[in-house]
């Protein structure tokens, strides 16, 4: 069982600036490729980026990269987004997610636990 929390969501006018944060219980955290996704009001679930158990490889959305930075500690049971350069499309409810079985990092199905989400909200 892996328990996520997020935290540093907030509000940040267009241009700024937020780091977001997902701390994991449980010892096989690093074990796990780290997904974050979103979703804002009235539309589906999307993947952000993810990265892998080492911290070796990220992959990132289209719309993001450039803008967002996946990291992790493994030692502190965390990883992290961090986002510059925030537009109002970005503004959502951030989730990040364990995935432990494999499967296409990209999509929300290949997550097996999930927590429970912080609002970024950009205003322009």
């Amino acid at each position: 069982q892996v328990q996520l929390v997020e935290s540093g969501g907030g509000l940040v006018q267009a241009g700024g600036s937020l780091r977001l944060s997902c701390a994991a219980s449980g010892r096989t955290f690093s074990s796990y490729t780290m997904g974050w996704f979103r979703q804002a009001p009235g539309k589906e679930r999307e993947f952000v980026g993810a990265i892998s158990w080492s911290g070796g490889s990220t992959y990132y959305e289209d719309s993001v990269k450039g803008r967002f930075t996946i990291s992790r500690d493994n030692a502190k049971n965390t990883v992290y987004l961090q986002m510059i350069s925030l537009k109002p499309e970005d503004t959502a409810v951030y989730y990040c997610a364990a995935n432990g079985g494999g499967g296409p990092y990209y999509r929300g199905f290949s997550y097996d636990y999930w927590g429970q989400g912080t609002q970024v909200t950009v205003s322009s």
